[in-house]
């Protein structure tokens, strides 16, 4: 076989892959590559919201739990762009969303064998002559044609898709769109005279309040319909955060999958809830916006739940239930934002190929170690890790953008059979477990 093999191949490059492609840079003795079928790294560009933040502290970047000395840390991001003296002065450990999406460029950037316009379309294993190994065909989406790259590894990352419901599709984007697709249409909907957000959390409140202080300028009516009970705050107390350490996924993993369903029910107001400046700017603009009695024009409906949308004259028909009371009634608006969260995006080519190779926990989650390595029913030489669609395997911390970090930690150790981080250390201050004597 003329071809090189490599260590691994990337699949996706997001937030999370991108850490592990800087981390194992200047790994001389791991030859790797990196796929991404989008033409450039962007992170949801469609919620890069002005003035919204992250919700993780600065240190949750591509390095800094595994290194902070490295060159790709956001520090050394600040020091470069000469802006560690206003971020100094800015006194926020939470990164403004905009400049976190500008560091994932700089970043990818200075990483060797980081590639977009490059889709996979499969990824075959063989075993011959040449030893087992993975053939990955690679779309150019620029030139259509194919070509083929070996690897002894996989990491696939291919991250979410939007969740939309069947009976919220076939509308145009610019009237029903889902939160991903926001600021792409933020005009044309501002010129509407009825704008409704469907759904809950973060998403939802920081397009709520972003449309709210455009309300300066535009006159239309805003309304917010949520299944939820209510618009709750995200639990942020700083005991509550150890439930995204290592030492709570090492113990979340080895539970039966019925307790880590009820477990991750339990800790929804960790993983859901919504930042509380964002929940108090939107207070304090509504607040002003009443005096003198004067019609906020704005309409807050939790304990609802949206079950289609109508087409009529007027705009767009929401068929709704106020879930506690069990009432039906229809809500009229000319816009329709929904803020329905997101699903797995599971390549159609991994299914057609190993949908019945896979160990599934049940019809919709497969089964995947605490390495981070897919089970397979057949044990197979050449590893697929997965670092996406994990919380029913891993808990809180799946989503998490600083237990990224942590989780390529491990997954470079196992990839090398070394010890090249120190994981195993309990960093926190509860057990989950009594310990043995």
């Amino acid at each position: 076989m003329e071809q090189k093999i490599y260590d691994f191949i990337g699949i996706g490059v997001g937030p999370y892959n991108l850490s592990l492609a800087a981390l194992t840079e200047d790994m001389e003795d791991l030859d790797r590559i990196f796929f991404d079928q989008t033409p450039k790294m962007e992170w949801h560009p469609g919620m890069l919201i002005e003035g919204a933040d992250l919700q993780v502290p600065f240190m949750a970047d591509l390095v800094t739990f595994a290194d902070p000395t490295s060159r790709f840390s956001y520090l050394n991001y600040l020091k470069e762009h000469d802006r560690l003296y206003k971020f100094f002065f800015f006194q926020k450990l939470e990164v403004p969303r905009n400049e976190y999406n500008d560091y994932l460029q700089w970043a990818t950037d200075q990483i060797s064998g980081v590639y977009f316009g490059k889709k996979v379309v499969d990824a075959i294993d063989h075993s011959d002559d040449h030893g087992s190994y993975y053939e990955l065909i690679i779309l150019d989406t620029d030139t259509n044609e194919t070509d083929s790259y070996f690897a002894k590894h996989i990491v696939t990352a291919t991250g979410s898709e939007p969740l939309v419901l069947e009976s919220m599709q076939g509308f145009p984007n610019e009237d029903v769109l889902h939160t991903s697709r926001y600021l792409f249409e933020k005009e044309a909907l501002m010129k509407s005279d009825h704008i409704t957000i469907v759904g809950s959390g973060q998403s939802a409140a920081e397009i709520f309040y972003d449309l709210l202080e455009e309300r300066e300028n535009y006159e239309f009516h805003l309304s917010w319909l949520t299944r939820s009970e209510g618009i709750f705050q995200l639990e942020a107390a700083k005991i509550g955060q150890e439930f995204f350490a290592p030492d709570y996924v090492d113990y979340f993993h080895q539970l039966p999958l019925k307790k880590r369903k009820e477990a991750l029910d339990t800790l929804d107001p960790l993983r859901n809830g919504i930042d509380y400046s964002t929940l108090n700017g939107i207070y304090e603009m509504l607040y002003h916006y009443s005096v003198g009695g004067h019609d906020p024009k704005i309409t807050i409906q939790p304990l609802t739940e949206v079950k289609r949308i109508e087409k009529n004259d007027q705009g767009y028909l929401l068929k709704s239930k106020q879930w506690q009371e069990e009432t039906e009634f229809d809500y009229q608006t000319e816009k329709v934002i929904l803020a329905t969260g997101y699903k797995p995006n599971i390549p159609d080519w991994f299914m057609k190929r190993y949908e019945d190779e896979v160990v599934w926990e049940d019809e919709k989650l497969f089964k995947v170690k605490r390495n981070y390595e897919l089970t397979f029913k057949e044990p197979k030489e050449n590893k697929f890790y997965i670092v996406t669609n994990l919380e029913h395997s891993h808990g809180t911390a799946a989503t998490n953008l600083g237990l990224a970090v942590q989780r390529n930690m491990e997954i470079i150790n196992d990839l090398t059979g070394e010890m090249r981080f120190n994981t195993q250390k309990s960093q926190i201050f509860q057990q989950f477990l009594p310990k043995n004597d």
